[in-house]
């Protein structure tokens, strides 16, 4: 169902349904198996109001009920975008999954006023897609116990762009090997999105990363960005 027309209908229904629906504890029960909540996003009205401004900046996205997959790891007003705008015309979003509503606005404004516009002025193309390596995953930091923001839809991977001239631009193979342009826009991608993250893990930050940019989060004052 269009983005528009299903925040139209959800927004005015959660109202009603938050009213009288309990919210589920934020992990099942030990036993239980994963919860799903009959309700969509928007919930509360932070999430409403998240909702107008996606459905505002022209994204296409579907809204995803509110899941508890698994201890400790969730989606909780979550959307999964297939398309957004760009200054003439649109970006399509490729293997991503639930994120959060509010970290999809920040990728929509990052797609649009930070990717597209560097690659119209540094490689002369505007984009055609940008292709992710998933966003919801239930799991930890790789080496560590504390749980990943994917395990609560709050990050997003990216690998690569694709230009409207047809021309792939990874980040494994751009951000150190490609031509001085291709470098140039990966960092500038990069950059861009530390004004919008609150964090951002490049190649730069770990051989884990050689491969893609980790968003995480939304910026607010500031920003772990390497």
């Amino acid at each position: 169902m269009p983005a528009r027309i299903v925040a139209a209908t959800v927004l005015s229904a959660t109202m009603l349904l938050t009213a009288c629906t309990g919210r589920p504890d934020a992990t099942p029960a030990r036993g239980e198996g994963p919860r799903t909540t009959s309700v969509p996003v928007a919930q509360t009205p932070a999430g409403r109001q998240c909702l107008v401004g996606l459905t505002a900046s022209d994204a296409q996205f579907s809204m995803l009920p509110d899941r508890y997959p698994a201890p400790g790891c969730s989606n909780v007003n979550t959307v999964q975008v297939s398309s957004l705008a760009a200054d003439g015309g649109t970006v399509m979003v490729g293997n991503i999954g639930a994120l959060t509503c509010e970290v999809s606005t920040a990728f929509a404004g990052w797609v649009r006023y930070g990717a597209d516009r560097a690659a119209r002025s540094v490689l002369g193309s505007p984009l055609r897609s940008v292709e992710t390596m998933g966003s919801y995953n239930c799991r930890n930091v790789a080496g560590t116990s504390r749980l990943s923001a994917h395990g609560t839809a709050s990050a997003v991977d990216i690998g690569a762009f694709v230009l409207q001239d047809g021309r792939r631009i990874t980040v494994l193979a751009g951000w150190n090997g490609g031509t001085p342009a291709e470098q140039e826009f990966m960092r500038t991608v990069q950059r861009s999105a530390c004004r919008r993250f609150a964090t951002v893990l490049s190649p730069e930050y770990n051989a884990a990363h050689r491969d893609h940019l980790h968003l995480e989060g939304v910026a607010s004052g500031g920003s772990f960005c390497r």
